[in-house]
């Protein structure tokens, strides 16, 4: 097996596996028997680094690595409003930067989230997310995790994520943990 930095898990696929290219976006299929090393496993994907590049595997094909997918959230059936929005949230903070290791909650790229009920008790949630660099490759992978993530929790009808451009990130709309975390303070 090849060793491609010290101290990191590598391994190989144990079936071809869907992943998308970071920090291109595209979506690719790496071949059973690929080696790859695991740089990041956060929010239940997985970031990784072969001869190829560097590549996300989501949740659903952790098998792949050797890896159990993370268990569906659980809600109690008498939520309360509030406490189901702090779900939301918590389902977003799963969602990290396939570069950065840090989630998008924490890094300020969420700037609205808005939760309401529609007359069978489901919830509806719009949200307005931004990204940190306008060109961003991995926009629309971002977008579908955020979707995805919030769309697990029981009760969800319909899940909405507006990708915007205003006001632009910046470092300043970092949570003080992420700017910890990420050495800028």
């Amino acid at each position: 097996m090849t060793n491609y930095m010290d101290n990191e898990e590598v391994m190989s696929l144990s079936r071809d596996c869907d992943v998308i290219s970071v920090p291109y976006g595209e979506k690719q299929t790496l071949k059973k028997g690929t080696e790859v090393q695991l740089m990041q496993a956060m929010g239940g994907s997985y970031t990784v680094y072969t001869s190829e590049g560097m590549f996300r595997i989501s949740g659903t094909n952790a098998d792949a690595i050797g890896k159990e997918p993370e268990p569906l959230p659980l809600i109690p059936a008498n939520i309360s409003d509030s406490d189901f929005e702090n779900k939301v949230w918590e389902q977003m903070k799963t969602v990290y930067d396939p570069e950065i290791p840090i989630n998008v909650v924490d890094l300020g790229l969420i700037y609205n989230c808005d939760i309401k009920k529609d007359d069978k008790d489901d919830y509806c949630v719009s949200v307005d997310m931004t990204l940190t660099a306008p060109g961003c490759g991995m926009a629309d992978v971002l977008v579908e995790d955020i979707k995805e993530r919030i769309a697990l929790l029981p009760k969800i009808q319909t899940v909405n994520v507006e990708l915007v451009l205003d006001p632009p990130w910046s470092m300043e709309m970092m949570s003080e943990a992420a700017r910890l975390e990420a050495g800028l303070i």
